[in-house]
Protein backbone atom coordinates (compact mmCIF):
# COMPACT_ATOMS: atom_id res chain seq x y z
CA UNK A 1 0.00 0.00 0.00
CA UNK A 2 2.81 2.69 0.75
CA UNK A 3 4.13 2.29 -2.70
CA UNK A 4 0.98 2.52 -4.55
CA UNK A 5 0.82 6.08 -2.24
CA UNK A 6 4.21 6.69 -3.59
CA UNK A 7 3.30 5.92 -6.68
CA UNK A 8 0.29 8.22 -7.21
CA UNK A 9 1.73 10.89 -5.32
CA UNK A 10 4.52 10.91 -8.02
CA UNK A 11 2.05 10.70 -10.28
CA UNK A 12 -0.47 13.49 -9.26
CA UNK A 13 3.22 15.96 -8.62
CA UNK A 14 3.71 16.47 -12.60
CA UNK A 15 0.79 17.95 -12.94
CA UNK A 16 1.35 20.87 -10.87
CA UNK A 17 0.82 24.78 -11.84
CA UNK A 18 1.95 26.38 -8.63
CA UNK A 19 5.55 27.86 -7.78
CA UNK A 20 8.11 25.54 -6.49
CA UNK A 21 8.16 26.71 -2.79
CA UNK A 22 10.89 24.71 -2.36
CA UNK A 23 13.38 26.10 -4.15
CA UNK A 24 11.63 29.47 -4.97
CA UNK A 25 11.52 29.24 -8.64
CA UNK A 26 9.12 31.11 -10.33
CA UNK A 27 7.39 29.68 -13.74
CA UNK A 28 7.99 31.44 -16.73
CA UNK A 29 4.44 32.82 -18.27
CA UNK A 30 5.04 32.63 -21.99
CA UNK A 31 2.59 34.74 -24.89
CA UNK A 32 2.13 33.32 -28.19
CA UNK A 33 4.06 36.33 -29.01
CA UNK A 34 7.16 35.22 -27.32
CA UNK A 35 6.60 31.79 -28.03
CA UNK A 36 7.27 32.60 -31.42
CA UNK A 37 9.73 35.20 -31.68
CA UNK A 38 11.89 32.76 -29.71
CA UNK A 39 11.25 29.38 -31.38
CA UNK A 40 12.14 31.79 -34.90
CA UNK A 41 15.94 32.86 -32.83
CA UNK A 42 16.33 28.92 -31.75
CA UNK A 43 14.39 26.29 -33.46
CA UNK A 44 16.69 23.42 -35.06
CA UNK A 45 14.66 23.17 -37.84
CA UNK A 46 15.16 27.27 -38.54
CA UNK A 47 18.59 26.87 -37.82
CA UNK A 48 19.40 24.03 -40.45
CA UNK A 49 17.23 26.55 -43.09
CA UNK A 50 19.58 29.15 -42.15
CA UNK A 51 23.03 27.07 -42.40
CA UNK A 52 21.26 26.23 -46.13
CA UNK A 53 21.02 29.99 -46.82
CA UNK A 54 25.15 30.25 -45.89
CA UNK A 55 26.27 26.87 -48.25
CA UNK A 56 24.55 28.95 -50.89
CA UNK A 57 25.88 32.08 -50.58
CA UNK A 58 29.50 30.18 -50.42
CA UNK A 59 28.70 28.39 -53.66
CA UNK A 60 27.68 32.41 -55.05
CA UNK A 61 31.01 33.72 -53.77
CA UNK A 62 32.58 30.50 -55.62
CA UNK A 63 31.16 31.08 -58.87
CA UNK A 64 32.11 34.49 -58.77
CA UNK A 65 35.75 33.61 -57.89
CA UNK A 66 35.44 31.14 -61.25
CA UNK A 67 35.98 34.28 -63.35
CA UNK A 68 39.62 35.45 -61.53
CA UNK A 69 42.70 33.49 -62.37
CA UNK A 70 43.90 30.85 -60.74
CA UNK A 71 48.14 30.66 -59.70
CA UNK A 72 50.10 27.05 -58.71
CA UNK A 73 53.76 27.17 -57.73
CA UNK A 74 55.72 23.80 -58.33
CA UNK A 75 59.24 22.16 -57.31
CA UNK A 76 61.18 19.36 -58.55
CA UNK A 77 64.08 17.79 -57.02
CA UNK A 78 65.45 14.47 -59.56
CA UNK A 79 67.86 12.39 -59.50
CA UNK A 80 69.00 10.59 -63.06
CA UNK A 81 71.62 7.75 -63.88
CA UNK A 82 72.50 6.41 -67.20
CA UNK A 83 70.77 7.25 -70.77
CA UNK A 84 68.69 10.19 -69.99
CA UNK A 85 67.99 13.43 -71.05
CA UNK A 86 68.95 16.88 -68.97
CA UNK A 87 65.48 18.40 -67.94
CA UNK A 88 67.13 21.73 -68.35
CA UNK A 89 69.52 21.69 -71.06
CA UNK A 90 67.43 19.05 -72.92
CA UNK A 91 71.27 17.59 -74.02
CA UNK A 92 71.46 13.31 -74.31
CA UNK A 93 73.99 12.45 -71.67
CA UNK A 94 75.17 9.00 -69.93
CA UNK A 95 75.65 10.13 -66.81
CA UNK A 96 74.04 11.01 -63.20
CA UNK A 97 72.00 13.97 -63.04
CA UNK A 98 70.52 15.82 -60.10
CA UNK A 99 68.50 18.65 -61.35
CA UNK A 100 66.19 21.07 -59.57
CA UNK A 101 63.12 23.15 -61.44
CA UNK A 102 61.01 25.61 -59.60
CA UNK A 103 58.38 27.76 -61.31
CA UNK A 104 54.63 29.10 -61.05
CA UNK A 105 52.26 29.00 -64.36
CA UNK A 106 48.56 30.54 -64.52
CA UNK A 107 45.56 30.24 -66.03
CA UNK A 108 42.19 32.42 -67.34
CA UNK A 109 39.33 31.57 -68.83
CA UNK A 110 38.10 34.06 -71.11
CA UNK A 111 35.55 32.69 -72.88
CA UNK A 112 33.32 29.46 -72.11
CA UNK A 113 30.50 30.14 -73.66
CA UNK A 114 29.19 32.44 -71.36
CA UNK A 115 28.84 29.34 -68.90
CA UNK A 116 30.65 31.48 -65.75
CA UNK A 117 28.46 34.55 -66.36
CA UNK A 118 24.84 32.29 -66.30
CA UNK A 119 26.51 30.20 -63.46
CA UNK A 120 26.99 33.32 -61.31
CA UNK A 121 23.55 34.48 -62.36
CA UNK A 122 21.95 30.79 -61.37
CA UNK A 123 23.84 30.89 -57.68
CA UNK A 124 22.53 34.51 -57.06
CA UNK A 125 19.28 33.04 -58.23
CA UNK A 126 19.86 29.73 -55.66
CA UNK A 127 20.60 31.95 -53.03
CA UNK A 128 17.51 34.21 -53.30
CA UNK A 129 15.33 30.94 -53.26
CA UNK A 130 17.34 29.76 -49.69
CA UNK A 131 16.65 33.14 -48.29
CA UNK A 132 12.89 32.39 -49.23
CA UNK A 133 12.62 28.52 -48.38
CA UNK A 134 14.66 29.43 -44.88
CA UNK A 135 11.65 32.01 -44.56
CA UNK A 136 9.21 28.90 -45.20
CA UNK A 137 10.73 26.69 -42.40
CA UNK A 138 9.82 30.41 -39.99
CA UNK A 139 6.22 30.24 -41.22
CA UNK A 140 5.83 26.69 -40.44
CA UNK A 141 6.99 27.10 -36.93
CA UNK A 142 4.93 29.88 -36.30
CA UNK A 143 1.72 27.97 -37.53
CA UNK A 144 2.55 24.75 -34.93
CA UNK A 145 3.36 27.15 -32.26
CA UNK A 146 0.05 28.37 -32.96
CA UNK A 147 -1.71 25.45 -33.02
CA UNK A 148 -0.28 23.90 -30.15
CA UNK A 149 -0.65 26.79 -28.12
CA UNK A 150 -4.32 26.97 -29.10
CA UNK A 151 -4.52 23.35 -28.05
CA UNK A 152 -2.75 23.91 -24.61
CA UNK A 153 -5.52 27.29 -23.81
CA UNK A 154 -8.08 24.42 -24.71
CA UNK A 155 -6.80 21.87 -22.68
CA UNK A 156 -5.92 23.85 -19.66
CA UNK A 157 -9.41 25.51 -19.36
CA UNK A 158 -10.94 22.04 -19.68
CA UNK A 159 -8.70 21.29 -16.58
CA UNK A 160 -11.28 23.96 -15.32
CA UNK A 161 -14.52 22.48 -16.30
CA UNK A 162 -13.09 18.96 -15.04
CA UNK A 163 -12.25 20.24 -11.77
CA UNK A 164 -15.37 21.66 -11.00
CA UNK A 165 -17.53 18.53 -12.28
CA UNK A 166 -15.69 16.98 -9.73
CA UNK A 167 -15.97 19.28 -7.00
CA UNK A 168 -20.04 19.46 -7.62
CA UNK A 169 -20.32 14.99 -7.87
CA UNK A 170 -18.00 14.95 -4.71
CA UNK A 171 -20.68 16.52 -3.19
CA UNK A 172 -23.31 14.90 -4.90
CA UNK A 173 -21.83 11.77 -3.27
CA UNK A 174 -21.92 13.45 0.12
CA UNK A 175 -25.70 13.99 -0.26
CA UNK A 176 -26.38 10.78 -1.41
CA UNK A 177 -24.73 9.37 1.75
CA UNK A 178 -27.07 11.16 3.65
CA UNK A 179 -30.24 10.47 1.75
CA UNK A 180 -29.04 6.56 1.79
CA UNK A 181 -28.60 6.57 5.58
CA UNK A 182 -31.84 8.32 5.93
CA UNK A 183 -33.36 5.80 3.88
CA UNK A 184 -34.41 8.12 1.08
CA UNK A 185 -32.41 6.40 -1.68
CA UNK A 186 -31.89 2.74 -2.61
CA UNK A 187 -27.75 1.85 -2.45
CA UNK A 188 -27.69 2.02 -6.35
CA UNK A 189 -28.16 5.68 -6.38
CA UNK A 190 -25.13 6.14 -3.64
CA UNK A 191 -23.00 4.05 -6.05
CA UNK A 192 -23.88 5.92 -9.32
CA UNK A 193 -22.64 8.92 -7.67
CA UNK A 194 -19.67 7.63 -6.36
CA UNK A 195 -19.01 6.01 -10.24
CA UNK A 196 -19.68 9.58 -11.30
CA UNK A 197 -17.21 11.52 -8.98
CA UNK A 198 -14.79 8.57 -9.94
CA UNK A 199 -15.27 9.48 -13.74
CA UNK A 200 -14.49 12.73 -13.20
CA UNK A 201 -11.49 12.52 -10.89
CA UNK A 202 -10.12 10.73 -14.21
CA UNK A 203 -11.63 13.67 -16.51
CA UNK A 204 -9.41 15.82 -14.46
CA UNK A 205 -6.03 14.00 -14.42
CA UNK A 206 -6.75 13.30 -18.51
CA UNK A 207 -6.69 16.70 -18.88
CA UNK A 208 -3.80 17.69 -16.69
CA UNK A 209 -2.03 15.22 -19.06
CA UNK A 210 -3.31 16.52 -22.35
CA UNK A 211 -2.03 19.55 -21.08
CA UNK A 212 1.47 18.50 -19.76
CA UNK A 213 1.86 16.66 -23.51
CA UNK A 214 0.76 19.87 -25.43
CA UNK A 215 3.13 22.01 -23.10
CA UNK A 216 6.10 19.49 -23.81
CA UNK A 217 5.43 19.95 -27.70
CA UNK A 218 5.71 23.78 -27.17
CA UNK A 219 8.77 23.15 -25.19
CA UNK A 220 10.19 20.97 -28.28
CA UNK A 221 9.63 23.63 -30.67
CA UNK A 222 10.85 26.21 -28.59
CA UNK A 223 14.07 24.34 -28.02
CA UNK A 224 13.75 24.72 -24.29
CA UNK A 225 15.28 22.43 -21.65
CA UNK A 226 13.70 19.48 -20.17
CA UNK A 227 13.90 20.87 -16.72
CA UNK A 228 12.88 24.51 -17.56
CA UNK A 229 8.95 25.13 -16.54
CA UNK A 230 6.58 26.48 -18.58
CA UNK A 231 3.55 28.26 -18.46
CA UNK A 232 1.13 29.54 -20.81
CA UNK A 233 -0.65 32.52 -20.94
CA UNK A 234 -4.57 32.96 -20.80
CA UNK A 235 -6.92 34.61 -23.58
CA UNK A 236 -9.31 37.73 -22.42
CA UNK A 237 -12.83 36.53 -22.33
CA UNK A 238 -13.86 39.57 -25.31
CA UNK A 239 -12.14 37.13 -27.94
CA UNK A 240 -14.76 34.21 -27.71
CA UNK A 241 -16.33 35.26 -30.76
CA UNK A 242 -13.78 37.21 -33.81
CA UNK A 243 -15.91 38.66 -36.84
CA UNK A 244 -14.01 37.78 -40.13
CA UNK A 245 -15.06 40.49 -42.63
CA UNK A 246 -12.48 39.01 -45.09
CA UNK A 247 -13.18 37.88 -48.86
CA UNK A 248 -11.44 34.66 -49.21
CA UNK A 249 -10.29 35.62 -52.74
CA UNK A 250 -8.83 38.37 -51.73
CA UNK A 251 -6.68 36.15 -48.67
CA UNK A 252 -5.41 33.86 -51.85
CA UNK A 253 -4.29 36.95 -53.79
CA UNK A 254 -2.78 38.69 -50.90
CA UNK A 255 -1.13 35.09 -49.94
CA UNK A 256 0.44 34.49 -53.56
CA UNK A 257 2.42 37.52 -53.08
CA UNK A 258 2.86 37.02 -49.46
CA UNK A 259 4.27 33.50 -48.62
CA UNK A 260 7.66 32.45 -49.47
CA UNK A 261 7.13 29.11 -51.07
CA UNK A 262 5.57 31.25 -53.98
CA UNK A 263 8.40 33.14 -54.34
CA UNK A 264 10.89 30.21 -54.16
CA UNK A 265 9.04 27.92 -56.93
CA UNK A 266 9.18 31.19 -59.39
CA UNK A 267 12.89 31.39 -58.41
CA UNK A 268 13.10 27.46 -58.96
CA UNK A 269 12.04 28.48 -62.45
CA UNK A 270 14.68 31.14 -63.16
CA UNK A 271 17.26 28.83 -61.80
CA UNK A 272 16.51 25.83 -64.16
CA UNK A 273 16.11 28.66 -66.98
CA UNK A 274 19.67 29.51 -66.31
CA UNK A 275 20.80 25.91 -66.09
CA UNK A 276 19.26 25.49 -69.82
CA UNK A 277 21.87 28.78 -70.81
CA UNK A 278 24.64 27.12 -69.00
CA UNK A 279 24.34 23.41 -71.37
CA UNK A 280 23.25 25.13 -74.10
CA UNK A 281 27.25 27.03 -73.66
CA UNK A 282 29.14 23.81 -74.19
CA UNK A 283 28.33 23.57 -77.49
CA UNK A 284 30.59 26.84 -77.73
CA UNK A 285 34.49 26.84 -78.01
CA UNK A 286 36.66 27.95 -74.57
CA UNK A 287 39.36 30.25 -75.10
CA UNK A 288 41.83 30.49 -72.37
CA UNK A 289 45.15 32.40 -71.54
CA UNK A 290 48.02 30.59 -69.71
CA UNK A 291 51.29 31.92 -68.62
CA UNK A 292 54.22 30.41 -66.55
CA UNK A 293 57.68 31.23 -65.27
CA UNK A 294 60.47 28.88 -63.90
CA UNK A 295 63.79 28.11 -63.89
CA UNK A 296 66.25 25.07 -62.57
CA UNK A 297 69.96 23.49 -62.08
CA UNK A 298 71.08 20.88 -63.25
CA UNK A 299 74.41 19.01 -61.78
CA UNK A 300 76.57 18.95 -65.62
CA UNK A 301 76.42 22.32 -66.16
CA UNK A 302 79.44 23.95 -64.48
CA UNK A 303 77.89 27.14 -63.30
CA UNK A 304 76.61 27.51 -60.05
CA UNK A 305 73.33 27.27 -58.88
CA UNK A 306 72.68 30.74 -58.36
CA UNK A 307 74.11 31.36 -61.75
CA UNK A 308 72.32 28.56 -63.61
CA UNK A 309 69.05 29.68 -62.20
CA UNK A 310 69.66 33.36 -63.37
CA UNK A 311 70.42 32.06 -67.01
CA UNK A 312 67.96 29.14 -67.05
CA UNK A 313 65.04 31.40 -66.06
CA UNK A 314 62.55 31.59 -68.57
CA UNK A 315 58.49 32.79 -69.17
CA UNK A 316 55.86 31.49 -71.07
CA UNK A 317 52.63 33.24 -72.44
CA UNK A 318 49.86 31.49 -74.49
CA UNK A 319 46.55 31.01 -75.85
CA UNK A 320 44.17 27.79 -75.84
CA UNK A 321 41.55 27.33 -77.24
CA UNK A 322 39.40 24.11 -77.55
CA UNK A 323 36.88 23.76 -79.87
CA UNK A 324 33.84 20.86 -79.03
CA UNK A 325 33.09 18.68 -81.79
CA UNK A 326 31.72 15.70 -80.46
CA UNK A 327 31.56 14.17 -76.67
CA UNK A 328 29.54 11.66 -77.50
CA UNK A 329 26.06 13.57 -77.16
CA UNK A 330 27.20 14.60 -73.41
CA UNK A 331 25.83 18.41 -74.01
CA UNK A 332 23.21 17.37 -75.90
CA UNK A 333 21.42 15.43 -73.37
CA UNK A 334 22.09 18.27 -70.65
CA UNK A 335 20.20 20.27 -72.76
CA UNK A 336 17.53 18.30 -72.96
CA UNK A 337 17.70 17.54 -69.28
CA UNK A 338 17.43 21.04 -68.45
CA UNK A 339 14.45 22.01 -70.45
CA UNK A 340 12.06 19.26 -69.20
CA UNK A 341 13.59 20.66 -65.42
CA UNK A 342 12.13 23.67 -66.20
CA UNK A 343 9.03 21.82 -67.67
CA UNK A 344 9.11 20.64 -63.81
CA UNK A 345 9.71 23.66 -62.00
CA UNK A 346 6.84 25.08 -63.75
CA UNK A 347 4.22 22.66 -62.49
CA UNK A 348 6.19 22.65 -59.07
CA UNK A 349 4.92 26.17 -59.25
CA UNK A 350 1.15 25.43 -60.15
CA UNK A 351 1.18 22.69 -57.54
CA UNK A 352 2.60 25.24 -54.75
CA UNK A 353 -0.35 27.45 -55.94
CA UNK A 354 -3.24 25.03 -55.46
CA UNK A 355 -1.56 23.76 -52.62
CA UNK A 356 -1.73 28.04 -51.37
CA UNK A 357 -5.40 28.21 -52.45
CA UNK A 358 -6.55 24.77 -50.46
CA UNK A 359 -5.04 25.77 -47.31
CA UNK A 360 -6.69 29.39 -47.80
CA UNK A 361 -10.36 27.82 -48.81
CA UNK A 362 -10.25 25.38 -45.99
CA UNK A 363 -9.18 27.99 -43.33
CA UNK A 364 -12.06 29.95 -44.66
CA UNK A 365 -14.89 27.54 -44.62
CA UNK A 366 -13.55 26.68 -41.19
CA UNK A 367 -13.44 30.13 -39.62
CA UNK A 368 -17.11 30.54 -41.46
CA UNK A 369 -18.41 27.20 -39.36
CA UNK A 370 -16.41 27.98 -36.38
CA UNK A 371 -18.15 31.59 -36.28
CA UNK A 372 -21.66 29.32 -36.07
CA UNK A 373 -20.20 26.56 -33.80
CA UNK A 374 -19.69 29.21 -31.46
CA UNK A 375 -23.03 31.09 -31.33
CA UNK A 376 -24.88 26.99 -31.30
CA UNK A 377 -22.53 26.27 -28.72
CA UNK A 378 -22.91 29.27 -26.71
CA UNK A 379 -26.91 29.06 -26.59
CA UNK A 380 -26.49 25.07 -25.97
CA UNK A 381 -23.80 25.86 -22.99
CA UNK A 382 -26.33 28.32 -21.34
CA UNK A 383 -29.26 26.10 -21.66
CA UNK A 384 -27.52 23.16 -20.64
CA UNK A 385 -25.86 25.63 -17.68
CA UNK A 386 -29.71 26.35 -16.48
CA UNK A 387 -30.66 22.85 -17.19
CA UNK A 388 -27.99 21.55 -14.67
CA UNK A 389 -28.64 23.27 -12.25
CA UNK A 390 -32.64 22.54 -11.79
CA UNK A 391 -32.13 19.65 -11.72
CA UNK A 392 -29.57 19.74 -8.90
CA UNK A 393 -32.12 21.65 -7.24
CA UNK A 394 -34.23 18.96 -7.79
CA UNK A 395 -31.76 16.31 -6.50
CA UNK A 396 -31.46 18.49 -3.29
CA UNK A 397 -35.23 17.98 -2.83
CA UNK A 398 -35.42 14.72 -3.67
CA UNK A 399 -36.96 14.91 -6.64
CA UNK A 400 -34.67 13.67 -9.07
CA UNK A 401 -32.53 10.42 -9.30
CA UNK A 402 -28.94 9.91 -9.20
CA UNK A 403 -29.01 8.96 -12.87
CA UNK A 404 -30.75 11.80 -14.18
CA UNK A 405 -28.44 14.21 -12.26
CA UNK A 406 -25.55 12.87 -13.77
CA UNK A 407 -27.24 13.14 -17.03
CA UNK A 408 -27.69 16.53 -16.61
CA UNK A 409 -24.33 16.60 -15.68
CA UNK A 410 -22.66 15.18 -18.77
CA UNK A 411 -24.80 16.83 -21.16
CA UNK A 412 -23.93 20.29 -19.32
CA UNK A 413 -19.94 19.49 -19.12
CA UNK A 414 -20.02 18.24 -22.98
CA UNK A 415 -22.16 21.65 -24.19
CA UNK A 416 -19.02 23.61 -22.25
CA UNK A 417 -16.34 21.61 -23.98
CA UNK A 418 -18.56 21.80 -27.23
CA UNK A 419 -18.16 25.70 -26.84
CA UNK A 420 -14.09 25.60 -25.87
CA UNK A 421 -13.50 23.85 -29.28
CA UNK A 422 -15.46 26.56 -31.51
CA UNK A 423 -14.21 29.21 -29.60
CA UNK A 424 -10.00 27.67 -30.13
CA UNK A 425 -11.45 26.85 -33.44
CA UNK A 426 -12.87 30.42 -34.58
CA UNK A 427 -9.94 32.06 -33.24
CA UNK A 428 -7.26 29.34 -34.97
CA UNK A 429 -8.74 29.58 -38.36
CA UNK A 430 -8.84 33.75 -38.30
CA UNK A 431 -5.33 33.87 -37.00
CA UNK A 432 -4.48 31.55 -40.04
CA UNK A 433 -6.26 33.99 -42.59
CA UNK A 434 -4.65 36.93 -41.11
CA UNK A 435 -1.36 34.96 -41.37
CA UNK A 436 -1.86 34.41 -45.32
CA UNK A 437 -2.12 38.17 -45.85
CA UNK A 438 1.20 38.83 -44.41
CA UNK A 439 -0.38 39.98 -41.15
CA UNK A 440 1.28 39.27 -37.44
CA UNK A 441 -0.48 36.44 -35.35
CA UNK A 442 -1.79 38.10 -32.03
CA UNK A 443 -3.79 36.51 -29.55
Amino acid sequence: MKLIYILAGLFFFQFSFAQDSSSNKTTKVWSLENCIEYAIENNITVKDAELNTNLAEVEYNKAKSSRLPNLFGSATQSFTNGNSIDPITSDFVTEQINSTNIGINSSLTLFQGNQLNNQIKQNKLLLEQSVFLEDVEKNNIVLNILETYLQALYSKESILIAENNLEASEQEVQRAKARLDAGQVALTDYTEAQSQAATNKYNVIAAKNDYQQYILTLKQLLELSPMEEMEIETLDDNMDLINLGLNKFEVYSNALDFLPEIQASQLNIAANEKELEIAKGGFLPTLSLLGSMGSGYTSISENTFADQFDVNFNQKLSLSLTIPIFNRNQTKAAVQNAAINIEKAELQKQSTEKDVYKRVETAYQNAVSAQEQVIAAEASRAAAEQSYKLAQKKYELGDLSTTDLVISQNTFTNAQQNYLQAKYLNILYYQLLQFYQGNDIKL
